[in-house]
């Protein structure tokens, strides 16, 4: 299963390095990852996707309390989150082709960055599914480069699952026309 943690760290130089090797030393592959600075000057937020169960998950959250500079941890996985990440991405296109670029590009509301004769240089912001989907779309065009951040997320204060509230409004809206 996939786990999302926060980290809360010291904003000091060695922080990353420290706990990159902490995940490579035990096996872990880092699925993504995002560093900036969080709400207090001096402290910053790393966001990390990681594979493992539950157990394995806890063990390696308590080696990373461990490490200097780290000061909190949390696992995130099951809590109501914003998640959000970032692409751009580079597509071949024709004359032909431009119309319906442009055409996906405004059904998922990416902004396009870049125009030439030969290529359409889209940025797409939103939850992880949403850059899945426009991706595995554009699939069937000549993708020429794409660049990707690694997925950062908040804590809902307000403790809504959006995700509960998208499968009850398609469960909805799907009984309606059944």
């Amino acid at each position: 299963m996939k786990h999302t943690l926060s980290v809360l760290v010291e904003d000091e130089s060695g922080v990353l390095s420290r706990i990159s090797g902490l995940f490579a030393r035990r096996g872990f592959n880092i699925d993504s990852l995002a560093v900036g600075p969080a709400e207090k000057d001096g402290i910053s937020r790393i966001t990390m996707s990681v594979r493992g169960d539950n157990r394995t998950i806890e063990q390696l959250i308590k080696q990373l309390y461990k490490l200097i500079n780290v000061l909190d941890v949390q696992n995130v996985t099951n809590i109501p989150c914003i998640e959000r990440e970032l692409m751009l991405i580079k597509v071949a296109v024709t004359p032909e082709l431009r119309f319906y670029i442009l055409d996906i590009a405004n059904i998922f509301r990416a902004k396009v960055v870049d125009i030439s004769s030969a290529s359409l240089t889209l940025e797409v912001t939103g939850d992880p599914g949403k850059i899945f989907a426009i991706q595995q779309i554009l699939n069937q065009y000549v993708i020429l480069q794409i660049a990707r951040t690694g997925k950062i997320t908040l804590v809902r204060e307000s403790n809504v699952n959006t995700e509960l509230l998208k499968k009850s409004l398609n469960y909805n809206n799907n009984s309606l026309y059944s």
